[in-house]
């Protein structure tokens, strides 16, 4: 190799962004268009199949891999995944077996994947040595000197090999690792085997789970069982490769602690079966303390949600954060009446015939529907011109406000919210376009920062609207199939809460990356709601609602005047005492119509999945 690549092989070393893209299985990207080009059907729907499954979230990708189902020649063992790593084969199919308690065959798959599980573990460790290219400044600050130096360098390659079983236990396409992989291949093989009829392997998986815990009472349990079935004479012992795993792991952990409490640094241990007296009790006591920091921080945040009465009579909290699955999310019934949503709903009426869409786009994020939308001044504005009744306009004006009362008293008692922006939206499905539909009415992201479920982060900055600090949709009809609220984790993929849209229901939530959201596709039907934001910052309040807020009172003003005529005059006078529209604040700038392979009549493109938030 050194002589085929001259004196510095270093150069030729991938860079970190070409690796991330390879991880990310993004040159399958592009083959499956060369592929298409080529008229190579099969290998471009592989292709395209295996950038999917570790792209799930995809959204331009699942609409062509549906075009790919119907297209006549593609057959369904086309679409197989060229990078399938052989342990989780193994495991996914031993799992179903065990699920369908064919438990035979369910031993066979998960000793496979046992087997290249540990296998993949050593080609992981293995690559662990060599130079560090991405060593933080804390680490550089480690290596004053040659014996620092070593010290660091070796240091660094025992972390990377920790961190290898969540490489292994990481499912293509998936952010987190499945915990404690090992372990529970054993803990899986000793009921398949038990339930198979073979006490011996078994009771030796026991032994070797119990390496790892221990403790566990009901393995324990299990093990007294088989001592009494294959007699107490019968030697039960973990399996040695097992051993092995776990005293090395053991060790390696013993020296990363050693040289964190006495070199600086810090750990993230990937395993949960770790023994306590393990870590050295000066970690314990930092552990402790951030342990009970987050727990205050829970408290808190509990305690906020209990605090206080709502400021409104017959209001009823349906769902808190603990029935949700999440941080600082509710649900609210009854805040608006039958009689109100149906007022509001006439009000939408006027948002399709003369509202603004999404900065003039009539389907911002899908194509299968229609997007209608309008802002508090917009409706004030046509309340103005007699275009809709100034009842149904100010009642647009209440409602977003007893929301907002609402989520303040719930969530920041004390502490005033104001309005980011407003905006009454319906998404109507397009009845010609449901047909082998795959999209979601609006993709999974989060309110105030830009989701990045590869990178596990959130970015807080522009063009997402750092700003806003809470959210809430307060629901005006339930007349419809589809349009439910989810909420994610931080891949995306994984549910954690669903809600159903009904007349009067409001759902608010903060507006961080503690929820990622999302909307399902509306397959049939019109699905309306007031769709709020807010802000603590007063230097990014609506200034929209400011404007309409002045109309309706100078239309409060006109009707005090004895001349009844000259009010009706000036509820008709146009719309030259308001002035010109306010720009909307609330739509995000958007690149998509000059985004490659927007033309739904060619053949698929390529659209990178952070183009979709």
């Amino acid at each position: 190799l050194g002589q085929r690549l001259g004196a510095a092989p270093s150069a030729h070393r991938a860079s970190r962004a070409i690796r991330r893209d390879f991880e990310q299985r993004e040159p399958y990207n592009y083959l499956q268009v060369a592929f298409f080009q080529l008229k190579k059907l099969d290998q471009a729907v592989s292709a395209a199949h295996t950038f999917f499954v570790a792209n799930p979230q995809h959204l331009q990708m699942r609409e062509d891999i549906e075009k790919y189902r119907r297209m006549s020649g593609v057959k369904s063992d086309n679409f197989r995944d060229l990078e399938a790593t052989p342990h989780w084969e193994a495991y996914e199919a031993g799992v179903q077996h065990y699920n369908a308690d064919e438990y035979v065959q369910a031993v066979a798959r998960l000793e496979e994947s046992l087997t290249e599980a540990l296998s993949a573990l050593e080609e992981c460790r293995a690559l662990c040595e060599g130079p560090q290219e991405d060593q933080d400044e804390e680490e550089e600050d480690m290596q004053p000197g040659l014996y620092e130096a070593i010290a660091a360098h070796y240091i660094q390659v025992l972390k990377c090999r920790q961190q290898c079983v969540l490489e292994i236990a990481t499912k293509p396409g998936r952010i987190s690792a499945t915990e404690d992989f090992i372990p529970s291949h054993l803990d899986l093989l000793q009921f398949a085997y038990d339930q198979a009829g073979n006490q011996a392997l078994a009771a030796e998986c026991a032994a070797s789970y119990l390496l790892f815990y221990p403790m566990d009472d009901p393995m324990l349990e299990k093990m007294k069982e088989y001592r009494k079935e294959l007699g107490e004479d019968t030697a039960i012992t973990a399996r040695e490769n097992i051993q092995h795993y776990v005293q090395r792991s053991l060790m390696e952990k013993k020296l990363i602690y050693y040289a964190v409490e006495h070199l600086g640094g810090t750990f993230n241990d990937p395993d949960l079966w770790t023994p306590d007296e393990l870590i050295p009790e000066s970690l314990k006591e930092k552990h402790r303390e951030d342990q009970e920091k987050q727990k205050q921080e829970t408290l808190d945040v509990k305690e906020r949600e209990k605090r206080g009465p709502l400021p409104f009579e017959g209001i009823a909290v349906t769902m808190d954060s603990r029935q949700m699955n999440g941080t600082q999310r509710v649900v609210f019934d009854r805040v608006l009446t039958e009689s109100e949503c149906k007022d509001l709903l006439r009000l939408t009426k006027a948002a399709g015939e003369a509202g603004d869409g999404y900065r003039a786009r009539r389907s911002p994020h899908t194509p299968h529907e229609r997007f209608e939308g309008l802002t508090v001044l917009k409706a004030m504005q046509l309340a103005q011109n007699g275009d809709v009744d100034w009842r149904d306009a100010k009642l647009l004006l209440q409602a977003s406000e007893k929301s907002r009362k609402i989520i303040e008293s719930y969530f920041t008692p004390g502490k005033k919210l104001h309005f980011s922006f407003t905006h009454l939206v319906c998404r109507t499905a397009v009845d010609e376009e449901q047909e082998g539909r795959m999209d979601l009415s609006h993709p999974v992201h989060a309110d105030n920062c830009l989701l990045d479920p590869e990178g596990q982060e959130c970015w807080r900055e522009p063009p997402a609207y750092v700003y806003r600090d809470y959210s809430g949709i307060l629901y005006l009809n339930d007349d419809f199939q589809g349009g439910g609220l989810f909420f994610t984790e931080m891949d995306t993929v994984t549910v954690t809460a669903e809600v159903r849209p009904k007349c009067g229901r409001l759902v608010a939530f903060s507006s961080g990356k503690e929820n990622p959201h999302g909307v399902w596709a509306v397959s049939r039907g019109r699905r309306c709601a007031i769709a709020l934001w807010y802000t603590h910052s007063l230097e990014h309040a609506e200034q929209e609602r400011v404007k309409a807020e002045e109309l309706m009172e100078q239309r409060a003003l006109e009707q005090d005047r004895p001349d009844g005529e000259e009010r009706q005059r000036a509820g008709h006078s146009g719309r030259s005492s308001s002035g010109p529209p306010v720009p909307s604040r609330g739509a995000r700038p958007t690149s998509q119509s000059h985004r490659p392979g927007s033309d739904r009549t060619q053949h698929p493109k390529m659209r990178r999945a952070r183009d979709e938030f």
